[in-house]
Parts: C-alpha cells; structure tokens; sequence
C-alpha cells in the first residue's frame, strides 16, 4: 500500500504557494529521494503540456518568477536531471529548508518516515534557478 505525504510550497514570509501529494511505496526515504521525486514529477507534468507557466521548486534557466509559478519565454522540454541537480544543489546551500512536521531536516540523506497525516513544508528563502 503506497504511503502519501502531503507537500507545500511556503515563502520565508509564511505564505502558501501550493500544495500537492506524492505516493511512494517504501514508508521511509531520504530527503534526496523525496526531493528528486518530486522535481521528476513536476518536470513529467509540466512536458506533457508544456503550458506557459511552470509550477516547480527550481527556476528554470530563460523563465521569469511569477505569482503562480515560472513563466517559460516559450514552451519547452524541460530536462528533469538538471532540475534535480539545482535542487539538490540548492538545498545544500540553504536555498530552500525542508520541515517534516515540525521538524527542519538537515541533510540529504535524512531519513523521513512517512505516516498517516505527515505533512512536509518546502520553505523558499531564494529564487532557485535551475536548467
């Protein structure tokens, strides 16, 4: 049975931008695997419309920060690797922090156990500029 964590996206200021699940079959995983999960899936999402606006955790390189997201100069394929190296990247360099609960997780190699109703907040503390 998958096990689901709720994430949100919240700017330094306490303000939600978003929020959306992940399923994943183990019930504990590192704070790399949650992170490059979810960069894979954003990427997926994001090149099956590839809409006008991406809604991710790191910038794309040429997109415009934007209320609701990244505004793409024009449509393009994202590559999902480059995303996830930026974002790891920047969570090394304290560009963003992670909670699980009410617990900062400090290393990418955290463990996170997921149980019913455990919530992680993304906290963006800088514009994340990614590929």
């Amino acid at each position: 049975m998958p096990a689901t964590l709720t994430l949100r996206d919240e700017t330094a200021a306490g303000d939600v931008l978003r929020e959306r699940t992940l399923d994943f079959l183990d019930e504990e995983i590192t704070v790399r695997e949650l992170i490059t999960r979810r960069v894979h899936e954003e990427v997926r999402e994001y090149n099956r419309t590839r809409g006008a606006t991406f809604s991710g955790l790191v910038q794309p390189d040429g997109a415009a920060a934007a209320r609701d997201g990244y505004r793409m100069r024009e449509p393009r394929e994202l590559d999902a690797g480059k995303q996830c190296a930026a974002a790891l990247a920047a969570f090394r360099a304290n560009g963003f922090f992670v909670l699980v609960g009410d617990r900062q997780v400090e290393t990418l190699d955290e463990p996170i156990r997921i149980a019913l109703g455990t919530g992680v907040t993304f906290v963006r503390l800088v514009p994340l500029v990614g590929g």
